[in-house]
Order: C-alpha cells, then structure tokens, then sequence
C-alpha cells in the first residue's frame, strides 16, 4: 500500500496522531477531582483542572475529528484563526466566526450561541466552507461584536471508591459548581451580539 499524501490545510487546532494524553490518576480532591500528581500547570487561573497533552504539532497524522485541547485555549483566549492561528479578522462588525447552523432558518438556532469553536480570519473561512464535510453542507458566518467565556466542555466525574468515576462528556457554566468535577478540553464562548453576513460578499 501507498503512503497517502497529507493535507494540504489541518486546522491549528488539530490534533495530531504523536500527540496523545499522557496517563494520569484522578483522584477527589477539594471537593472535587485532581490528579495524583498534580503541578501548579494543571490548572487555569480559574481554578479549572484540564486534561494534559503533548505538543507535537506536525508529528504523525492529523486526527479532524479531535481538537487539541491546549491550541484550542489559546485560540479561544487571544481570537486566533483556528486553522491558521493568525489573529482572527475584525472589522466594525465585529469577530467573524463560522457556526454549522442553517442560514436560511434563524428560528432554529439556539437561544444560547454557545460554540467550542474558535473564531476564523476571512482566507481561512472560505477554505473551510470548501473544504470541511460538516461546512460545505450548511453554514452562516456572524460578525460578533459581544461575546464571553462561558464554561468549559470536558469529562465530568461523580464521586466513587477508590477513585472518581467518569459521569458524562458535558458542558459546564463557570458558575456551575459541578466544574469543580470536570476535567476540561475545550473552552466555550457565548455569542451574545451578532450579526449574520455573506461570507462570499466579505472574501470578495
């Protein structure tokens, strides 16, 4: 069998096949999870714990259907490209991000805008509706002018013996007290004021 070539474009935010979680021991602590051998890094400034992960971009095959969970932070944090990681595009309207919700159908969209997805810059954008299978089939592209950290996506644990035990994959409010729990992956940002745009009319 052949090597296949690899992609031209893989997300910033991609995991790669080299980069896999190290072992770790959770353990209750504080009323709620740690791990055994905790440092002072396993945290955010929060109070989150975060599940740790080697960095080795560019190293194996690159896995789409996973995010690395520490490039994603940071570009959530500082509004990076998450393809590129260059800074996200801005205009007066506001951060454009790309959210997988059918254009034509505002009613159905949730209440809640909330997206793990980090925002884009305007090249990167009209890469993925081409090129992305979930984007190419429906898409609406907002210009965000109020938006905030909301919660962390993880692996939320329950108490058990010996040790805590895995609950659920969930989504969890900062002011929720279950994150004390949650062994985070992903942040989470609330969209709050938006307008959608034309993505082909914005790329010209």
């Amino acid at each position: 069998m052949g090597v296949l070539p690899r992609p031209d474009v893989v997300p910033y935010i991609a995991q790669w096949s080299e980069e896999r979680d190290p072992q770790t021991t959770v353990v209750a602590r504080r009323g709620g999870i740690g791990y055994a051998d905790e440092i002072v890094h396993d945290r955010d400034e929060d109070g989150v714990l975060w599940a740790r992960s080697t960095h080795r971009p560019g190293k194996g095959r690159p896995e789409f259907g996973k995010v690395h969970g520490l490039r994603q932070r940071r570009a959530m944090r500082r509004l990076l490209c998450q393809v590129c990681a260059g800074p996200a595009d801005l205009n007066d309207n506001g951060v454009l991000w790309l959210l997988g919700e059918d254009p034509h159908n505002p009613a159905s969209w949730p209440e809640d805008l909330l997206t793990s997805h980090p925002p884009l810059c305007l090249p990167c954008a009209a890469t993925s509706v081409r090129l992305c299978p979930h984007l190419s089939r429906r898409y609406v592209a907002l210009r965000v002018r109020e938006f905030y950290l909301a919660g962390v996506w993880g692996t939320l644990y329950r108490p058990g013996f010996p040790q805590p035990v895995v609950a659920d994959a969930a989504g969890i409010a900062y002011d929720d007290r279950r994150l004390r729990w949650l062994r985070g992956h992903q942040l989470i940002m609330r969209l709050e004021t938006f307008t959608p745009v034309d993505l082909t009319s914005e790329t010209g």
